[in-house]
């Protein structure tokens, strides 16, 4: 097997953390999952697959993924990051045992393709795929970047290579949980494009680059997604992933996907937005508050322990 652990954050996972793990066991048997007190058959799955299970509570991703990374039990090469929705293929599976052991000093992560599945159906258009993630790189090399949304891991040193094969994101519960799952993202999404202008804290986060690693263009891109006007910028970005990036070759399936990810979630993010403005206006001190009496969200760094 290959010498790497991989951490995983769970809550109410019951549907796909056996999936998950099994898919880990041709390469891996040192998997840590870090709970945020499941309710559900979670943490009994996971024990029963082999996997160690602690409980932490929960204040955001970063943290909770970096408390993982330090009270990891496992004291292998490389790490690796896993959400409970995704599973890796027998393919990428095979080439982490081959390749991982044979890699130079000087490689300190690595990316692989993510795949969506939407229905069932794999959505190849709409720039989602190939989607380079950063998912494996060399202990004390790596940290995910304290961001509200869309949190990546940062590599300290090194050079970074990407391995062939992909991992798949299959999440399996049903429209309904989805749409509230992005409701509540929708506020976390909010949060990070008003820290782009606000600055509320200086945390770690990946140096923006439009001609960077994938991660890094995101982050580029979103500040440039920051600065357009409310209720323009989805539409915008539904018309460039639909139609320029050809997302309607994706089908029925493929609509549905685009117009809820694309267009529907950033119109929500601008109508939270606007409804922060439209009750305490634009000053930063009455943006925190707002925050921190309506949703229970403390946007300063020093007081999320």
């Amino acid at each position: 097997m290959a010498d790497v652990s991989v951490i995983i954050l769970t809550h109410n996972e019951e549907k796909h953390i056996a999936r998950c793990l099994q898919s880990l066991h041709p390469f891996t048997d040192k998997v840590f999952i870090v709970d945020s007190f499941s309710t559900d058959k979670t943490v009994d799955i996971a024990r029963s697959l082999g996997a160690v299970v602690v409980q932490n509570p929960w204040i955001n991703y970063a943290i909770q993924f970096n408390y993982g990374i330090d009270n990891t039990p496992f004291k292998t090469t490389w790490l690796m990051r896993m959400d409970a929705d995704e599973y890796v293929l027998p393919e990428l599976a095979e080439e982490i045992n081959r390749q991982l052991p044979t890699l130079p000093d000087d490689v300190s992560g690595i990316y692989v393709k993510r795949r969506v599945l939407f229905f069932g159906q794999w959505i190849r258009h709409g720039a989602f795929y190939p989607m380079w993630l950063l998912r494996l790189w060399r202990r004390n090399q790596g940290i995910c970047e304290e961001t509200w949304m869309d949190e990546h891991i940062k590599l300290s040193q090194g050079k970074s290579i990407q391995f062939q094969h992909d991992l798949v994101d299959h999440n399996l519960n049903d429209l309904t949980w989805w749409t509230q799952k992005h409701n509540n993202y929708a506020i976390r999404e909010v949060i990070d494009l008003l820290n782009i202008k606000y600055n509320f804290d200086e945390t770690q986060r990946v140096e923006p680059k439009l001609f960077g690693s994938q991660e890094q263009r995101t982050r580029y891109l979103k500040i440039q997604y920051a600065s357009l006007p409310l209720f323009t910028r989805p539409f915008l970005y539904f018309f460039y992933r639909y139609v320029v990036r050809l997302g309607f070759l994706d089908g029925q399936k493929g609509l549905i996907w685009h117009f809820l990810q694309g267009l529907w979630y950033r119109f929500l993010v601008d109508a939270k937005m606007f409804e922060v403005y439209y009750h305490v206006g634009r000053d930063k001190q009455a943006i925190i508050q707002f925050f921190r009496t309506h949703y229970g969200k403390d946007l300063n760094p020093n007081n999320r322990t």
